[in-house]
């Protein structure tokens, strides 16, 4: 659409004004002359832009345009189009537009308002992170694969994130995006700083890149070989300042997304959004029908910083109790600590409209002492807005019969392939090929969350069985100097890779037979996913989103055939980890029906971000029930 619109000689962008509301917000205007003679170009648009929840039609190929409609201000904000009904060529008569043939058709205004209507969102995703561009972890996933599965289904969809420039690489990736030049001024850490934005239409979603110097130096988007970067409370502060004015300022293919929006904050990174939609915007009439919500990946990091910081905001002096912390008397460092601090993620909290987690399991624990990380009391208090969904994967991506990592390729009607992949497997790192041996694999991240401990606590009398085990991963240095001993004193059974790899994880997840997943908590998971999507069973710890989406083996329900996809353990032991491996392997072994069962039933699941998102949209319509959050 963007392109199109600018295919019109009659578009132009003017610089952008200072309006004097609050604290100055600026502004970029547009402008349409000769609109008759762009009509037809036109006829595509199905929403307006100045409308996050519109009434839209399934547009066919052969609609019509009725005509542009203009607020006060002689400004276009949508167009109305019908689908032709009348064989033949055909006449269309409207208020000033013509499209001339040889029949005239009379068009009823009320007959076209009570035509089925569907209703859509002006969607703005806030987000530390989005793949391709940029990514850590599963967030990146997230913000990179549910827009475009949103904007597939008509809503209008933009994503704001750092346009981050390592001077390496990487930065090619940023190569699509074009400067908007428009610049906003943000207020905060002391001073006010300029700020410009890139932007790239692609798979139907506005990506729009904050560009700043802060932004740009080597290491990820958090940190590098040094540790965090120092000055990441500022970084986000930009971003959740610009992604605000975002809506306002941008006319994207034309239009800007205007005030009543829907904003997704992701994790603590974004999650001043809402705490600026209540205290900047709304109290001088800006975005009064907008909402906010939050959406939680990982309640373990909250944008904790010592409280005289607050000043850095840019937010009114009132508004501190909004983010004030008190950490607990034990977490206090000497005596004379108060424990006083800023909490970025509990004022996000506190203001959102709604409140999302990546799983329901999540949604639970995050509410008691054990998953609520200090913040499970305030969470409890907003249980009535609080809701999880789990993610989808890229089904492009992890797909067995076309992935490009793999040896060789099967699906679930051809299950042939799959015992390819694991003898493959098994000849690339150097182990016995055996393929009857049961293969146990895991990829992740070498720390606590993890359950590393607990898998090194159970090697050894793991692999006094006849299994053979491959680890893929990097973190703390005791685990990765633990897999390379391990590897070298039992070379026909362990396999350790230190690092990450991502052909290989796609082999591992391909050629293994079981997955092993022993985190102590995990928000979603994604590796479960993948598994079941290769026909490989997934054993895990029953937490979060792995105890959602893995249902442990039952062989005598469905009158014998079975039922789940794994094995899901509890409580996170040595012994109770073991003892499912054991009810695995004995499963592989003696009883290959049940455990082509299994494999089928997580290979039939539906992974796809199209599920997920008809669950956001029921969210959607709740958070626009209510009213917005008001101090």
């Amino acid at each position: 659409m963007e392109t199109l619109l600018r295919s019109c000689p009659t578009f132009t962008a003017k610089s952008p004004v200072k309006l004097g509301v609050g604290k100055q917000f600026a502004f970029c205007s547009f402008a349409f002359s000769k609109q008759r003679s762009c009509n037809v170009k036109l006829r595509a648009i199905r929403r307006s832009s100045q409308d996050g929840s519109s009434s839209v039609e399934d547009v066919r190929k052969d609609s019509v345009l009725l005509g542009a409609e203009k607020d006060e201000s002689g400004s276009i904000v949508g167009f109305r189009l019908i689908p032709q009904s009348v064989p033949g060529d055909t006449k269309i008569s409207n208020s000033g537009d013509n499209i001339s043939n040889d029949k005239e058709v009379i068009v009823d205004d009320d007959l076209v308002d009570k035509r089925p209507t569907k209703v859509t969102y002006n969607i703005v995703f806030v987000s530390s992170e989005a793949s391709p561009y940029s990514k850590t972890g599963g967030l990146g996933d997230v913000c990179g694969s549910l827009p475009i599965a949103l904007a597939a289904r008509e809503h209008r969809v933009m994503v704001v994130t750092p346009r981050y420039l390592s001077g390496g690489p990487s930065d090619k990736k940023f190569a699509g995006a074009v400067d908007l030049d428009c610049r906003i001024k943000v207020s905060c850490s002391g001073g006010v700083h300029e700020v410009a934005f890139f932007h790239e239409y692609r798979a139907g979603v506005d990506w729009v890149f904050v560009d700043h110097p802060s932004f740009h130096r080597p290491g990820n988007p958090y940190g590098d070989a040094y540790g965090a970067f120092g000055d990441n409370q500022f970084r986000f502060t930009l971003l959740s300042h610009a992604a605000c004015e975002a809506p306002l300022v941008l006319p994207l293919g034309g239009f800007t997304y205007g005030e009543k929006c829907l904003f997704l904050a992701n994790d603590w990174h974004t999650g001043l959004v809402p705490v600026l939609l209540a205290a900047k915007y709304r109290p001088y009439g800006v975005y009064k029908d907008a909402r906010s919500i939050v959406v939680i990946h990982n309640l373990a990091h909250q944008g904790v910083e010592p409280a005289s910081t607050y000043n850095n905001f840019g937010l009114p002096p009132e508004w501190y109790g909004a983010l004030g912390w008190v950490f607990p008397t034990w977490a206090r460092t000497h005596a004379l600590d108060t424990g006083e601090a800023v909490n970025i993620l509990k004022g996000a909290i506190v203001t959102a409209d709604r409140i999302l987690t990546v799983s329901q399991g999540y949604s639970w624990e995050i509410t008691t002492p054990e998953g609520g990380n200090g913040l499970h009391e305030l969470l409890g208090s907003r249980k009535s807005v609080l809701n999880g969904i789990t993610n989808g994967i890229d089904v492009d991506e992890w797909n067995p019969s076309l992935d490009e990592h793999i040896p060789s390729h099967y699906s679930l009607d051809d299950l042939s392939g799959k015992i390819e992949c694991k003898i493959a497997l098994q000849r690339e790192l150097g182990l016995p090929v055996r393929p009857d041996c049961p293969l146990i694999g895991f990829v992740g991240r070498l720390d606590y969350q993890k359950g590393i401990d607990i898998i090194l606590s159970g090697t050894p009398d793991l692999l006094q069985d006849d299994v053979q085990f491959i680890m893929l991963g990097s973190g703390e240095k005791q685990y990765e100097d633990w897999m390379r001993a391990t590897e070298a004193t039992i070379k026909d059974k362990f396999r350790g890779w230190v690092g990450f790899n991502v052909p290989i994880s796609h082999r591992i997840t391909a050629g293994c037979d079981i997955l092993l997943m022993p985190s102590r908590f995990e928000p979603c998971g994604l590796n479960q996913l993948y598994a079941m999507r290769y026909g490989t069973i997934p054993v895990v710890h029953g937490t979060g989103g792995l105890g959602d989406t893995v249902k442990t083996f039952n062989p005598f329900a469905d009158e014998g055939k079975g039922e789940g996809t794994g094995w899901a353990f509890k409580p996170l032991t040595r012994e109770t980890m073991l003892d499912a491996l054991w009810v695995a392997i004995e499963t592989y072994r003696k009883h290959k029906s049940s455990w082509l069962g299994l494999m089928k039933r997580g290979m039939e699941r539906d992974y796809s971000w199209d599920n997920a998102a008809v669950q956001y949209e029921q969210v959607f319509k709740w958070v626009f029930t209510d009213p917005p959050y008001v101090s």
